[in-house]
C-alpha cells in the first residue's frame, strides 16, 4: 500500500509541475529557477530522452504502457523482499506512468528543467524518477541484490583441509 501512495505521490508532483509550466509558460520560453544552474524552459517532447523516437509517439505510450504493468506486477507479486528494491520499482513506476499520462492526453511530453552549466536534453520529474530509479536498480542488482533479498552465495566447498 505504501508503494502505491508513494507512487501516486510521485505521479501527481510530477503532473502538478507540468500543469505550473502549461499554464504559466509559452512554449520555447525560459524562465530563470536557479542563477547559473537550472532554468524552466517549456518544451513539447514528441520523442523519448534526447528526443529520440520523436515520430513514434504512440509506440511509446505503449511501452510506457507495458512497463507501468509490468512494474506494478513486480511491486505487487513482491519480486523483490527488501524496501529499497520496492522503493526502487516504485520510481521507476512513476516515471512511466506520468510520462504515459503526457503522452496518452497531449500527445507529447512536457519537459521543463533545463540544465545550464552544460549541453543536456530538457527533463521533468519522471524523468527523474526513470533515470534515479534505473541507476539505483543496476546497483541494486549488482551490489546489493543478493545481500539485501538474502540469497547469499554459500561459501564454495572447496578442500576444507587446504584452507587450514
Amino acid at each position: 500500500m505504501i508503494y502505491a501512495i508513494l507512487t501516486a505521490a510521485l505521479v501527481a508532483l510530477d503532473q502538478l509541475v507540468k500543469f505550473l509550466v502549461l499554464t504559466n509558460i509559452s512554449p520555447g520560453e525560459h524562465v530563470p529557477f536557479i542563477p547559473h544552474v537550472l532554468e524552466l524552459t517549456y518544451v513539447e517532447n514528441t520523442g523519448a530522452a534526447f528526443s529520440m523516437f520523436s515520430d513514434h509517439t504512440w509506440v511509446l505510450a505503449l511501452v510506457s504502457l507495458v512497463m507501468s504493468v509490468v512494474l506494478a506486477a513486480a511491486i505487487w507479486k513482491g519480486f523483490f523482499k527488501h524496501p529499497l528494491g520496492k522503493v526502487i520499482l516504485t520510481l521507476l513506476l512513476a516515471g512511466a506512468v506520468g510520462n504515459l499520462i503526457d503522452r496518452v492526453a497531449r500527445g507529447f511530453v512536457v519537459d521543463m528543467f533545463n540544465v545550464l552549466f552544460m549541453n543536456f536534453a530538457v527533463f521533468n520529474v519522471a524523468d527523474i524518477c526513470v533515470v534515479v530509479g534505473g541507476i539505483a536498480a543496476a546497483v541494486y542488482y549488482l551490489f546489493l541484490g543478493e545481500k539485501l533479498e538474502g540469497r547469499d552465495e554459500e561459501e564454495p566447498h572447496g578442500d576444507a583441509e587446504a584452507d587450514r
